[in-house]
């Protein structure tokens, strides 16, 4: 049996395999948010024969203030919880495991309406702001904090109760918990001070304990970690191995690496498994599975970065955009080759 085709276990969910569509951002939801007949539609022509072990699904906003783009989905409220019913039975139906990521877009967010403010670690201007809304951003105050905390957490219980199989909080991609994690967007002078990775990821800890004790220690929790930032001053490789540590101690059960505050990729490599520098040293120092996402387009290549123990599951999201049944292709590849 080929690597990427043997089962895993995470807490109590069993992944068929080590395969991982990430989440992946559609505009398919409602204006508000809302689980759409065409965003259903579109996650069971992915997950359809469940040759896919666990799905992502796109980025939901935890408030109306963290909100990213229109047309994002929603698990902000209770009103939210049976549309995501309706998604995540579709995923089910197929054989797929499904956990949902929730996301607070911070000093990115475009909010609910214009009267929305957005919040960030700090009031400056951010690498990624968007040109039509150069506002600066919010320095959240202390009250801030204690919301975004509390919805993250709500967030996980609608995620549970939808039937969701786990949750991942997002902390990468430039929003607002990488804001708070980089060296470069993270300015603050108290406790969650930019200045120490301690500071830096507490925010992140005090989610993590939130979403604990919430939905529960058995629900499981993965971070999708903005692991190196690949700028001057901004957040390196050592310091993701620490905080890596920090959240596996802390109750996460998965972590899902990526890098590049303003995008998805490595400026040092194009290879397949771009990020595999990050994922390798990562898996040195904890006992919990770790994504490896980045380029990967070929059976073949992800079978080779599980054997070199880069990672535990490998994540292929724009070949499995382009190309619906990549994953009944590649496993039947693995398979084939394994016979031969």
């Amino acid at each position: 049996m080929s690597l990427l085709t043997q089962p895993l276990k995470i807490k109590n969910t069993v992944l068929s395999n080590r395969l991982v569509m990430p989440p992946m951002a559609t505009a398919k939801s409602g204006e508000n948010g809302t689980v759409t007949t065409e965003l259903c539609d579109y996650y069971k022509e992915k997950s359809q024969g469940g040759y896919i072990g666990l799905i992502i699904t796109e980025h939901s906003y935890v408030s109306l203030t963290g909100k990213a783009s229109p047309n994002q989905l929603s698990i902000a409220c209770d009103e939210d919880i049976d549309g995501l019913k309706k998604l995540v039975s579709v995923i089910h139906q197929n054989g797929s495991k499904a956990f949902a990521q929730i996301n607070h877009a911070g000093g990115v967010a475009v909010g609910g309406n214009t009267s929305c403010e957005k919040l960030s670690a700090s009031s400056i201007q951010l690498p990624n702001a968007r040109p039509n809304n150069p506002a600066l951003p919010k320095e959240m105050a202390d009250s801030d904090i204690q919301n975004v905390i509390q919805d993250f957490a709500q967030s996980a219980r609608r995620a549970k109760l939808a039937g969701f199989d786990g949750v991942e909080i997002h902390s990468a991609h430039g929003y607002l918990l990488n804001q708070f994690y980089s060296p470069l967007t993270n300015k603050r002078m108290d406790s969650y001070t930019g200045s120490t990775l301690e500071g830096r990821m507490k925010l992140h800890l005090e989610i993590i304990n939130a979403v604990r004790e919430t939905a529960g220690t058995d629900f499981p929790i993965a971070v999708r970690l903005g692991a190196c930032d690949y700028a001057d001053g901004g957040s390196s490789i050592q310091d993701s191995v620490k905080a890596s540590k920090a959240f596996e101690e802390a109750g996460v059960s998965l972590l899902d690496i990526s890098g590049g505050f303003c995008g998805y990729t490595n400026p040092t490599s194009q290879e397949q498994g771009y990020f595999s520098e990050i994922t390798r040293e990562i898996k040195k120092h904890v006992s919990i599975p770790v994504i490896l996402t980045g380029g990967i387009t070929s059976a073949a290549a992800a079978e080779e970065l599980l054997e070199n123990n880069s990672a535990d599951l490998i994540g292929v999201g724009r070949a499995l955009l382009k190309d619906s049944l990549w994953a009944k292709k590649a496993i039947h590849t693995l398979q084939s080759s394994m016979i031969n």
